[in-house]
C-alpha cells in the first residue's frame, strides 16, 4: 500500500510542536500533567463568563463537574451546545475547550456547557457515558436558570469526546427521556475492534499503540469480547435510524479516517441527515494542533458554517 498522502504544511506545524508519542500506563500520570499544563497557557478573552458547577450524578453515583460558557453581555435565551473533550477516554478535562467557546460564544452567540467525566482506566464504561448522560439531563432541566432555549440544544465532542457523543445520541434516541438537535462529531473514536486499514497505520498524534491502551482502559473488563455494547462503541450499533442530524469531520490521514466514513455511510443508509468532511493529507487533533495552516482554517469554516446553520433550528 502506498503511503498516505500528508498535507506539508501539517507536517511542518506537527514537527515544530512536537506530539504526544505513544500513550500508555508507562507514561499516563505524566502526559496528564502535561497537558494539564499546556491547556492552562492558552489564552481567552475576558468577553466570555465561565462558571463551574456541580451537578447530580446518575443514581449512586458521584457529582458531575459541569463548565457554562456565555457571552458577557448576552441576554434572552441562547442556543447550546453540549460539548465532551477528547483524550483518547484516558486524558482530558472541561477545561481544554475554553479557547473553542471562547470562539463559539462570540460568533454564534451561544451557550456552551463543557464537562468533565471519569476517565479511565480509573473508571472504565459506562462511567464517562453515565456521567454525560446526567450532565446533559441536568442542562435540559435547568435550560432557563442558564439562558438556554431548550428547544435548541445539541451535543458534540472531539475524539474519545465525539465517541461518547455518538453513544449519547443513541441513549437519548433509545431511552426516549431527553431531546436534542444535533450531534457534532469531530474525528470521533467510534470503534474498539481496530481492523480496518486506517487503524492499523502508524499516523500522526495518536497512534495505534495509544489507540489500543485508550480502549482498553475504557473497556475494562469487557476489552476483547466480542459482545460489546454499542453504547460503549457505537461502531457496533446495528441500527441508526431516527438518531439526530449529524456533521462528522475527520482529516484523510487519521486513523480513524475509516470508522467515520463507515459510520457516515450507515446514518446515510439508515435515512440520518449527516453531512460528512474529510480533508486531504490531515492527521487526528489537525485543527487543534496546527490551527494557522490552510486544511484547519477550511475545517473550522466549515463546521462554523454548519452550526450556525444548525443553531437556528429549533426543535418542533
Amino acid at each position: 500500500m502506498r503511503t498516505p498522502f500528508y498535507d506539508p504544511e501539517v507536517r511542518a506545524a506537527l514537527e515544530a510542536a512536537g506530539t504526544l508519542g505513544t500513550v500508555g500506563a508507562h507514561n499516563l500520570k505524566a502526559v496528564r500533567q502535561a497537558r494539564r499544563e499546556w491547556y492552562s497557557r492558552v489564552a481567552v478573552s475576558d468577553r466570555v463568563r465561565r462558571t463551574d458547577l456541580s451537578v447530580p450524578g446518575r443514581a449512586l453515583q458521584p457529582d458531575v463537574r459541569l463548565r457554562v460558557h456565555r457571552r458577557v453581555g448576552a441576554v434572552g435565551l441562547q442556543p447550546c451546545i453540549f460539548w465532551i473533550h477528547g483524550g483518547g477516554y484516558v486524558l482530558g478535562s472541561r477545561f481544554q475547550d475554553d479557547a473553542r467557546f471562547d470562539s463559539w460564544c462570540q460568533r454564534h452567540d451561544l451557550v456552551g456547557v463543557s464537562i468533565d467525566y471519569r476517565l479511565a482506566p480509573e473508571c472504565p464504561y459506562p462511567a464517562a457515558l453515565d456521567d454525560c448522560y446526567a450532565g446533559l439531563a441536568w442542562l435540559l432541566q435547568n435550560c432557563e436558570r442558564l439562558g438556554v432555549d431548550s428547544t435548541r440544544v445539541g451535543i458534540g465532542g472531539v475524539s474519545a469526546g465525539g465517541g461518547l457523543a455518538a453513544a449519547l445520541a443513541l441513549q437519548v434516541r433509545d431511552r426516549a427521556e431527553l431531546h436534542i438537535n444535533y450531534q457534532l462529531l469531530v474525528y470521533p473514536m467510534l470503534d474498539d475492534r481496530r481492523v480496518n486499514v486506517s487503524a492499523n497505520w502508524d499516523a500522526p498524534v495518536w497512534n495505534p499503540s495509544s489507540n489500543a491502551f485508550g480502549w482498553a482502559s475504557y473497556l475494562g473488563a469487557l476489552a476483547g469480547q466480542d459482545d460489546i455494547p454499542h453504547y460503549a462503541a457505537p461502531a457496533r450499533a446495528n441500527d441508526l435510524a431516527g438518531l439526530a442530524p449529524a456533521y462528522i469531520m475527520v482529516g484523510s490521514l487519521d486513523g480513524f479516517v475509516d470508522e467515520n466514513l463507515d459510520y457516515a455511510r450507515r446514518l446515510n443508509h439508515a435515512g440520518v441527515e449527516v453531512d460528512l468532511h474529510v480533508y486531504a493529507g490531515a492527521p487526528h487533533g489537525f485543527d487543534g494542533i496546527a490551527p494557522a495552516t490552510g486544511v484547519a482554517r477550511r475545517a473550522v469554516q466549515d463546521m462554523d458554517r454548519w452550526l450556525a446553520q444548525r443553531l437556528g433550528v429549533a426543535r418542533a
